[in-house]
């Protein structure tokens, strides 16, 4: 009797194992280059690799960044269509991997580019229009029209790139007592209270950091334990380590180039994420390079660099790791796939699997819970 017990125990051990391994991968794409529904739900098995698409949504424009709601039922998106961007709110059944339109709002600026939400608000970047939009949130997760937006003003250096503000990303501080966020004309991190009870001021400045000019800041991530900040300039390659404290102050540490030192093509540094342990930081880099650097993360928040390799495509706009660390995927806008690396958890290095998942121009990647 007792052995019965045991294996049933051990099968259900295992099953258990085998659905906490399980995820959905959620996938933006841009809709306006080639035939393609907007966004996308796949079930991704972070054991062995495999994947299998369960649902995808209906005529969603150009939903190029994605974001999910913490209790995992609602999907919020920015609809990158110039100045008639918008950004729509989406039921979200993970079971299934259904998505239903709730509504949708005019961004207020052209080409949002990426947002954040919390329990509260939507946050939104408008690349084009330079400025933040923030939303508030209806108690059936649709959102309201904008709130409260903040305009950004100014140039920078480069003449074809930075003729005018271009905001391309908001983040919140660990502590969810600020808003980053990156301005690619500018050459600045601005940094906002967020003061989440408030009616229309919700974001307040207190401060902005400048950054190498020229370079053109593009995304940025926090440590794990939140007292250092790495961030991509997309013009240049430059990769900035700031510190952070929990006041609100931000300051340039040190600086150094993801470019090797041969290299001569045009770059686009795009996506830079941390590995789900916090042991090692990734990012991509497009235009000619088309390739993902590997950096470990030692005690003191210095980065050291591991690899650099190929992404094995072009445009590697976004990439995600899933929440075992076992696989890192790259989406791919010009050439239209998602390429499938298998990670070392120990040494951070990546291992193609051969295995691609072919969609039109993935753009936004992210995993969530089941």
């Amino acid at each position: 009797m007792k052995k019965i017990y045991l294996i049933l125990f051990s099968a259900l051990s295992i099953t258990a194992v085998k659905a906490q391994n399980k995820f959905n991968l959620l996938v933006g794409t841009y809709t306006n280059t080639c035939q393609s529904n907007g966004i996308y739900v796949y079930e991704f098995d972070a054991s062995t690799g495999e994947y299998k698409l369960k649902s995808s949504s209906e005529n969603v424009v150009s939903p190029s960044y994605l974001s999910v709601s913490a209790d995992n039922k609602f999907i919020y998106a920015v609809n990158e269509n110039g100045t008639q961007s918008t950004v729509s709110s989406f039921s979200y059944d993970s079971a299934s991997g259904k998505t239903n339109l709730l509504n949708k709002n005019d961004a207020l600026g052209a080409d949002p580019c990426h947002l954040i939400n919390d329990d509260k608000h939507v946050i939104a970047a408008n690349y084009s229009g330079g400025s933040i939009a923030v939303f508030k949130k209806n108690t059936d997760g649709s959102i309201t029209e904008v709130q409260q937006l903040i305009q950004h003003e100014g140039k920078g250096p480069n003449a074809a790139r930075q003729e005018k503000a271009h905001v391309h990303m908001v983040v919140f501080s660990p502590d969810k007592k600020f808003v980053l966020s990156n301005d690619l004309g500018l050459d600045k991190v601005f940094i906002y209270k967020y003061n989440p009870a408030a009616k229309n001021e919700i974001l307040t400045l207190k401060g902005s950091v400048d950054v190498k000019p020229g370079s053109g800041p593009r995304h940025l991530t926090f440590i794990k334990d939140g007292k250092f900040v790495y961030l991509v300039q997309e013009l240049d390659g430059t990769l900035t380590t700031l510190s952070w404290d929990k006041t609100g102050s931000l300051k340039v540490v040190t600086e150094t180039s993801i470019l090797p030192k041969d290299f001569k093509g045009g770059t686009g540094a795009a996506a830079i994420k941390l590995s789900p342990d916090g042991n090692f930081l990734y990012l991509t880099d497009r235009v000619d390079a088309n390739a993902i650097s590997v950096y470990k993360i030692l005690k003191t928040g210095a980065l050291e660099l591991v690899e650099q390799q190929s992404t094995l495509g072009k445009g590697p706009r976004d990439f995600a790791i899933d929440p075992t660390g076992n696989y890192l995927l790259v989406g791919h806008q010009y050439t239209n796939d998602i390429v499938i690396f298998k990670r070392d958890i120990a040494t951070g290095k990546l291992t193609d699997t051969g295995r691609r998942i072919q969609l039109c121009s993935p753009v936004g990647l992210l995993f969530t819970k089941i």
